[in-house]
């Protein structure tokens, strides 16, 4: 895939990259150690400093960074002006709370003194996917930076220019320099990367085929990875739920994103008894929603992030028909009235239903405006549905009796449950997935553990 920015609304190649050569990426390899030696002294104070002057800049220019990521991705302004607020957030609370997530640990034993210190690692590489093109790496990037280590970031080739901005923002925000770099290079090149004895550990979200990739080169060479991959997260919805508000936060999760975002509510799984209702509320709200100029305030939907995930939908839901699945709404490519996004990468609002449990879509993942629906009769057969899945990332549940909902704390296979409201993810909460989801956490403070080295210490 070449290095470039496509308007998504408009098909319009925007702006081409040359990939770094190998010299050029050698170069930064060694910036990056020099830098290290370094940087892993710097007090946290001074760290902290320098990320609290990222969100000021962050904070200051989310109008510039908003348009950005539209234009490169497809998301509406709007989320993207949230986006750029939540990277603020973040940085913010690394600033302030790592120095407690990392200070010295005492334990007492029959040692004089004994210990846990938390030291960082190095040069920490970073794969991270175009839907969240800010928000992923300031997830990582936060923690990392706050532990001392430094950090190339081998972003999604679509959004070069969304990655050379986040190197600019630290740069400005005076991290010294290799601290923090991007690497214009293709996915090709990552193997390269973890082999290379100064990459000491890395970080992916993405699909399922880069997780297994960058495991297995990362395995061979005995290196920490944390993958957070794909998800076909379950939305339950059981009769004592209140239906209004589980269907208005049903589309808002569905359609987060466009529709490209791991943890969307992707398989709503709702009890008989309040099946047909559900289903009603669904599409009205469905038909409700306003697909064309992510630039425009009013728009809910704006184009999918390339030509080719546009197709892979479309074939997925003509799949899903093929194999006796039902279209209640949308099923096809959407033309907008505006004739200037006539080229463009947008997609119907669409709902499924009459899935049988042999049709493969059933346990695949949509990334884009497409939602599946599932009747069941009783609280049994929805938990054991949401777990007939290869993923495991995150679940969000309705219901307002207390049992039901331990029942579904306990039960559900994932990362996370919401109950009673949407997934989302939190600074102060660890973010991550069980199975094909991947393994590891980000945020909170078992995120910032996850790039150091827990030494014991032990002294007599």
């Amino acid at each position: 895939m070449a290095i470039a920015t496509i308007n998504p609304a408009t098909g319009e190649l925007v702006q081409q990259f040359e990939p770094l050569s190998d010299a050029e990426v050698t170069a930064k390899l060694d910036l990056a150690e020099e830098a290290f030696a370094d940087y892993r002294l710097t007090s946290f104070e001074l760290k902290s400093n320098f990320l609290n002057a990222a969100a000021d800049i962050l904070e200051q220019e989310k109008a510039d960074f908003a348009k950005l990521m539209t234009l490169e991705m497809g998301k509406t302004y709007k989320s993207a002006i949230a986006e750029v607020e939540k990277c603020a957030i973040v940085c913010r609370y690394y600033a302030e709370s790592a120095p407690g997530f990392l200070a010295d640990s005492y334990v007492e034993t029959d040692a004089t003194k004994s210990y846990i210190k938390y030291q960082p690692l190095g040069i920490i590489l970073a794969v991270m996917p175009w839907n969240f093109p800010f928000w992923q790496v300031f997830r990582f990037a936060a923690p990392a930076l706050m532990a001392g280590n430094v950090g190339l970031l081998k972003h999604a080739s679509n959004v070069p220019q969304c990655a050379l901005a986040i190197e600019d923002i630290f740069h400005r925000a005076g991290f010294p320099q290799g601290v923090f770099q991007t690497l214009l290079v293709g996915a090709a090149k990552v193997k390269d990367l973890i082999n290379d004895h100064r990459v000491m550990a890395a970080t992916l979200t993405g699909s399922e085929p880069a997780g297994m990739s960058l495991a297995s080169a990362a395995g061979n060479q005995i290196k920490k990875v944390v993958l957070e991959l794909g998800g076909s997260d379950p939305f339950i919805v059981l009769a004592s739920a209140d239906l209004e508000v589980a269907a208005t936060t049903a589309v808002a999760s569905r359609m987060l994103n466009n529709g490209q975002s791991c943890i969307a509510a992707k398989r709503f799984i709702v009890e008989d008894a309040i099946a047909s209702q559900f289903e009603q509320l669904l599409l009205e709200k469905f038909q409700n929603l306003k697909v064309g100029d992510p630039m425009l305030p009013d728009t809910d939907i704006g184009p999918l992030a390339t030509a080719n995930i546009l197709q892979e939908i479309d074939q997925q839901v003509q799949n899903a028909v093929n194999k006796g699945a039902k279209v209640l709404i949308g099923g096809s490519t959407a033309t907008c009235e505006d004739a200037s996004l006539a080229k463009g990468n947008f997609y119907s609002p669409t709902i499924i239903s009459n899935i049988s449990p042999d049709n493969p879509v059933a346990k695949e993942e949509f990334f884009g405006p497409v939602a599946m629906l599932f009747p069941v009769p009783d609280i049994d057969a929805a938990i054991k549905l949401a777990n007939d899945t290869p993923f495991g990332l995150a679940a969000s549940a309705w219901t307002t009796d207390s049992h039901q909902q331990q029942r579904l704390i306990n039960e559900i296979e994932a990362g996370a449950v919401f109950i009673n409201t949407m997934v989302k993810s939190d600074p102060r909460l660890p973010f991550g997935g069980i199975k094909r989801s991947g393994y590891g956490r980000e945020l909170s403070i078992q995120g910032i553990h996850e790039f150091v080295n827990i030494k014991t210490v032990w002294v007599k």
